[in-house]
């Protein structure tokens, strides 16, 4: 807390808020690792968003295509059908800042299209095209690590050097995407915790959250109900609830985090603006 970034978005430069932005998560799939089904129709998915912005979310996150360990690639046609009318619904009812979570470049166009600002992919925007898709349309996007693929990522990762790795990845990706006509201004870092990781992984990556930053771009905490807040806690359950998602948020935002994608985000917002008022009366170091 203390430094204030900015973000370029599709329709505006965002002054990220100094206690940290956040990003509601909102999963219109029936497979999703917590949250699958629970938003089958356009109106539901929409209800929640809206609940979501007043709740404290900055930024609804909109997937269409469910990425946890072992799951199967859904076709782009099957994840626009999921996807698009939610977005459209969105964009007509206005008010809001709208994130497509896709890694296929036809998903995103047909999303930026309906009214998405940023594009968040957990593939780093690596497939052939989406680098320079993102130019074209001068979105926000969030550029994630994912060691191997969902379907297979979890089966022993291993690193030398987990943070450096990471952070090697965001300089080449760095230098890839402004090389594709990407504004440096528009990309937030994602280190991809759970995404061919284990527990010890990361934490790793969210005690050096800091050291990861490249080209002084945001860098999102996304550990909302992931698996390892259940391995942490010798029980899955207590891993699911907002407490644990909270706890950790807390830690990530010591240590440089600007936006947290969480399922919950009245209880982070809370403790986020608690958090940032008693930093306020806090006396400076001599």
């Amino acid at each position: 807390m203390g430094t204030t970034r900015i973000w370029r978005l599709r329709r505006e430069v965002w002054r990220l808020p100094e206690e940290g932005a956040v990003m509601g998560i909102l999963n219109v799939t029936p497979d999703s690792f917590s949250d699958g089904g629970a938003y089958p129709t356009a109106a539901a998915a929409a209800a929640r968003a809206e609940a979501m912005l007043a709740e404290g979310a900055d930024v609804i996150d909109i997937g269409g295509e469910s990425t946890r360990p072992g799951a199967r690639e859904v076709s782009p046609e099957e994840e626009m059908r999921r996807v698009l009318p939610v977005i459209r619904a969105l964009r007509k009812a206005g008010g809001m800042r709208l994130s497509i979570d896709t890694r296929h470049p036809e998903v995103a166009r047909a999303a930026l299209e309906a009214g998405a600002d940023i594009v968040n992919d957990v593939a780093g925007l690596r497939a052939p095209g989406m680098a320079e898709l993102c130019a074209e349309y001068g979105c926000g996007v969030i550029v994630m690590h994912m060691k191997g693929e969902p379907e297979t990522m979890q089966r022993a990762p291993a690193y030398a050097d987990v943070a450096g790795e990471v952070r090697s990845f965001f300089e080449e990706r760095l230098a890839a995407l402004t090389a594709c006509g990407i504004n440096p201004d528009c990309i937030c870092w994602d280190p991809g915790p759970g995404f061919g990781k284990t527990a010890a992984h990361n934490l790793r990556l969210l005690a050096e959250l800091d050291a990861l930053r490249v080209a002084d771009r945001p860098i999102m905490s996304a550990i909302s109900r992931k698996r390892f807040l259940g391995t942490l806690l010798n029980s899955p359950e207590k891993g699911r609830s907002a407490l644990a998602t909270v706890t950790l948020s807390l830690f990530a935002a010591a240590r440089g985090a600007d936006i947290h994608r969480v399922h919950e985000p009245g209880p982070l917002r809370e403790a986020l603006t608690l958090w940032q008022r008693a930093a306020q009366h806090t006396p400076s170091s001599p």
